[in-house]
């Protein structure tokens, strides 16, 4: 499908590389947030932040479409296993433990079942992503008889004219799913200009040159979140980091990069709790004074240390952090897997 090499049976190294990019994109978005909310000011990475604004969701929606296709036509029980019940225990799993830490730290453990209530519709933190992806599972399976491009169409409709309800999921579903639906229905063309990209890299090299500056331009104009330009530079962006992704799969950086791709749902699931912690300590210790180098200390904290707590973890009772146990999945599939 590409130039690039298989990491594992079944992973496509650049696949890997431009989700590791973008979870690193995630979690400077929320660390470099946080500190800055707690000290007043912004640092120097706030321009970091706004650059990847317009395609760091957008290209991990897409890269999340690419493989549905080998899914898609699985009956309903295994197919709502593999991609709703997965995700959702999760999110269960993680949304609890962020909810009694928050709540039970800033008001008490009185209001944690009402929060908890809460969070199963409106969900907590960067979690949203995590409950946002079981619906568009189920959306693109239910909508298999619609033609491709009526779907993409109204879709990219519902992204330019998606006015705000101040619903997490409903807002978010407005203007992410024309991503997910492109890397489902477009995939083969996705892999088809990563071989492109692979074959001619000095090429890619000078369109991703132009890509920044463009990208750079709109975004410091205050263009990049308006309708229009926000789907258009989502969906180039996203192609800018497969080109990238690709151009570094035969680097020395390519290999952090890929694993935390590989591991990034380990890293969204966890990284609020080094990020929040770190975060409190430069606070509190002052020893680093400098807003943008608090940042980049808590966004390596927050990766390191959801990595960290992923391996001491696993193959342990802590295991089910990381790991969905046998009891939480559906009994059909259960006895498919036991079969081969």
């Amino acid at each position: 499908m590409s130039n690039a090499s298989l990491a594992k049976p079944g992973r496509v190294d650049w696949v890997d590389i431009g989700k590791g990019f973008c979870i690193i994109m995630v979690v400077m978005l929320h660390s470099t947030g946080g500190v800055e909310e707690a000290v007043g000011a912004q640092g120097w990475l706030r321009p970091v932040i706004e650059f990847a604004r317009p395609f760091r969701m957008p290209d991990f929606f897409l890269i999340a479409g690419l493989f549905l296709s080998r899914r898609i036509d699985r009956p309903w029980p295994e197919y709502t296993d593999k991609k709703v019940l997965h995700f959702a225990y999760f999110y269960v799993i993680w949304m609890a433990i962020q909810v009694a830490l928050k709540t039970g730290v800033k008001t008490g453990i009185a209001d944690i079942p009402g929060d908890f209530l809460y969070a199963m519709v409106q969900p907590v933190g960067a979690l949203w992503f995590i409950y946002l992806l079981p619906i568009f599972f189920v959306v693109t399976k239910l909508l298999r008889p619609v033609h491709p491009a009526i779907v993409l169409v109204a879709a990219a409709i519902m992204q330019s004219t998606a006015v705000g309800t101040g619903w997490i999921i409903l807002d978010e579903f407005a203007i992410r799913f024309v991503f997910f639906y492109a890397g489902y229905a477009l995939a083969p063309a996705v892999f088809a200009f990563a071989t492109r990209v692979g074959e001619y890299p000095w090429i890619a090299a000078a369109g991703l040159t132009v890509w920044a500056l463009v990208n750079g331009a709109l975004v410091h104009m205050g263009l990049a979140a308006k309708p229009g330009f926000s789907l258009v530079l989502g969906a180039v962006g996203g192609l800018a980091v497969v080109s990238m992704a690709v151009m570094l799969t035969r680097t020395r950086i390519s290999e952090p990069l890929r694993y935390c791709g590989e591991n990034s749902i380990v890293i969204f699931l966890a990284f609020f709790l080094p990020m929040a912690t770190t975060r409190i300590v430069l606070l509190k210790t002052g020893i680093i004074t400098d807003v943008g180098t608090m940042s980049l200390i808590v966004t390596c904290a927050a990766i390191f240390g959801s990595l960290i707590l992923f391996w001491i973890t696993r193959g342990t009772r802590l295991g089910f952090l990381f790991t969905r146990p046998a009891w939480a999945r559906y009994e059909p599939t259960r006895r498919l897997a036991a079969a081969e």
